[in-house]
């Protein structure tokens, strides 16, 4: 079984890092590159870049950033927003991503989400979904950060996402991000148990009780912003508290 992940989530919007509520009313934090390196030395074990208008414009505008911040972060990057294309993808690995995730395009057309795949591996082609409850033990994906339909039914769409080669899937509860109310754990447990493949749980993080939620529904990763960006928990409490609570993570040296 391998270590449960401890990940900060940066929104980028050009080139400042900014952080909404249920994806929307954005604030402005500061700089992505001084977060970046901070969370790195704090012991994070991955870093999420996630371009938050790249969609409305049409493409992602992180390659700088990213390619700023792999000169001094040494621990995986995944880089999503705008990403419409193999060659999209290839320019952010260029810049120093470790993995792409894609959205509105694989929705657009899921073949894309086998040809990153193919060209690049599964373990750097990420299923970002945008999952918002409709109902009762029941959740659609939504696209253009957290603004448009799609029809798609979150735990059906996770699995063909895996079916046509994404080997990671970055789960985001709209109706729980930036509230500090905690995770939809019921989703994060009807996805993980749904797919083969790791999943990584966004959105509603507010107390070192919520992350030990979601490692306990089956989260293999467990991504956060506004804990972090306003001071509210250190990562090494939060790293603490899973050693305490007997859940595998890594151990810093």
């Amino acid at each position: 079984m391998s270590n449960l992940r401890i990940v900060a989530r940066l929104d980028i919007k050009g080139k400042k890092l900014i952080k909404g509520v249920r994806l929307e009313g954005l604030r402005v934090v500061g700089d992505p590159q001084e977060f970046a390196i901070r969370y790195y030395e704090a012991g994070a074990d991955e870093l999420i870049y996630m371009d938050i208008v790249a969609s409305l414009y049409g493409r992602n505008s992180l390659a700088d950033i990213i390619s700023r911040a792999a000169d001094n972060v040494f621990v995986p990057i995944t880089v999503g927003g705008g990403i419409r294309s193999v060659e999209d993808a290839k320019t952010m690995l260029r810049s120093g991503a470790d993995k792409v995730a894609i959205n509105t395009a694989a929705v657009g057309r899921p073949a894309l989400i086998t040809e990153i795949a193919r060209r690049f591996g599964s373990q750097a082609t990420v299923l970002s979904i945008e999952a918002k409850q409709v109902g009762p033990g029941k959740w659609e994906a939504y696209t253009d950060n957290g603004r448009e339909r799609t029809g798609l039914d979150v735990v059906a769409w996770a699995r063909r996402g895996v079916e046509m080669g994404a080997g990671e899937i970055l789960l985001t509860a709209v109706d729980r991000e930036g509230t500090r109310k905690g995770f939809d754990i019921d989703l994060i447990g009807s996805v993980s148990s749904s797919v083969s493949v790791p999943v990584i749980a966004s959105g509603g993080m507010g107390t070192i009780e919520h992350f030990l939620d979601a490692a306990r529904q089956g989260a293999d990763a467990v991504a956060m912003a506004d804990v972090l960006h306003y001071g509210r928990l250190s990562l090494g409490e939060i790293r603490k508290a899973a050693l305490d609570a007997d859940l595998e993570v890594r151990q810093l040296p």
